[in-house]
C-alpha cells in the first residue's frame, strides 16, 4: 500500500509538470498554425507515437470495448484538444491552466448526472464558488462590463466537462483494461480523424513548408502530442486506475501553478480581477472534493 500511495504521488506531480506546461506548447503552436491544426497535429502525434502498442492489441479487444474506447478518445482527447487551441487564441495560457482545474468539478458533476454518485452541501458550495470564479475571470479586464466579457473561458469550461465524462467512463466501465491500452487504442481511432482534417481541411502543408518557423511551431505541437496526450494520458488513466477518480483529477490543482509561472515568464499578466477567479476558482474545487478523494 505505501508503495503504491508513493507512486500515485509520483504520478500525480509529473502529471502536473507535464501538463501545466501543454498551454504554452499550445500558445507557441498558435504563433504559426490555426487552432484546428493545432489539435489535429497534436493528436495525430500522440495516435503515432503509440502505434507500435495500439495495434497488437487490438485483437484481444471486445466491440463493446472498442465503442468506449472511440468514446474515450473523442471526450478524452479529440475534442480536447481543438477547444484548448480554440480558447487560447484570446485566453493567456496561464488563466487556461486555472480553468482546466474545473475538471474536478466536472468529475464530481458527471459523478452525479450518470453514475450514482451524491453531491454533498459542502461539495455543492465549492461547486458554486469555482463556477464564480470562471465567472470573474470572464469578466477580469472587461471593466464589468457584460459587452467585455470573454466567451472563449466557456470552450475550456467544455473541455473539462469532457473530461469529467472521460474520468467517469474509465473508472466505471474500463476497469479490466490497462492503462496503456485504453490510451493507444483510443488514440488510435483518433489519429485517422485527425490526419484526415489536416489534409483535407486545412494548409498544414503549405504552412509547414513555407511560413516563418513553420518547423519550430509544429515541434512544439508534436511535443505537446506525444509528451502531454500520450504519455501523460498513459499515467493519468493508470492513476485512475490504482486510486480514486477525483484522487487523479487532483493533477489539476497543481496544473495552474506550473502554467501560471510558464505564462508570467513568457510575459503574461494578471490583473486584480483574475487574481480574484483564480483564487474562487480553486478554493471551490478543493471545497467540493476534500473529503471524497
Amino acid at each position: 500500500m505505501k508503495n503504491q500511495n508513493a507512486l500515485a504521488w509520483t504520478i500525480l506531480i509529473v502529471l502536473a509538470l507535464i501538463w501545466g506546461t501543454s498551454f504554452i506548447l499550445i500558445k507557441k503552436g498558435l504563433v504559426v498554425y490555426s487552432p484546428g491544426e493545432v489539435g489535429a497535429i497534436r493528436i495525430l502525434a500522440a495516435s503515432l507515437f503509440l502505434v507500435p502498442i495500439s495495434i497488437p492489441k487490438l485483437r484481444k479487444l471486445t466491440a463493446r470495448q472498442m465503442k468506449l474506447l472511440f468514446v474515450i478518445g473523442m471526450v478524452g482527447s479529440f475534442i480536447p484538444a481543438f477547444l484548448f487551441a480554440i480558447a487560447q487564441t484570446r485566453l493567456d495560457s496561464g488563466i487556461t491552466g486555472v480553468l482546466n482545474g474545473l475538471t474536478p468539478v466536472f468529475v464530481l458533476i458527471m459523478g452525479a448526472m450518470f453514475f450514482a454518485q451524491k453531491i454533498t452541501r459542502a461539495a455543492g458550495i465549492g461547486v458554486t464558488l469555482a463556477f464564480g470564479g470562471t465567472a470573474l475571470l470572464m469578466l477580469a479586464g472587461s471593466g464589468g462590463r457584460l459587452s467585455g466579457l470573454n466567451y472563449y473561458a466557456l470552450f475550456v469550461v467544455l473541455a473539462t466537462m469532457c473530461y469529467g465524462v472521460n474520468v467517469n467512463v474509465i473508472k466505471y466501465y474500463l476497469k479490466e483494461i490497462n492503462a496503456l491500452v485504453i490510451t493507444s487504442v483510443s488514440l488510435l481511432f483518433m489519429g485517422p480523424l485527425a490526419g484526415a482534417y489536416l489534409l483535407y481541411g486545412t494548409d498544414f502543408a503549405n504552412k509547414l513548408a513555407t511560413a516563418p518557423g513553420g518547423f519550430k511551431a509544429a515541434g512544439y505541437v508534436v511535443l505537446l502530442g506525444v509528451m502531454s496526450t500520450a504519455v501523460a494520458l498513459i499515467m493519468f488513466n493508470k492513476l485512475v486506475k490504482i486510486k480514486t477518480p477525483l484522487f487523479a483529477s487532483f493533477v489539476t490543482y497543481l496544473i495552474p501553478i506550473v502554467a501560471l509561472g510558464w505564462g508570467i515568464y513568457d510575459g503574461e499578466t494578471l490583473v486584480a480581477g483574475q487574481v480574484a477567479g483564480i483564487v474562487a476558482v480553486l478554493i471551490g474545487v478543493f471545497i467540493s472534493n476534500r473529503k471524497r478523494g
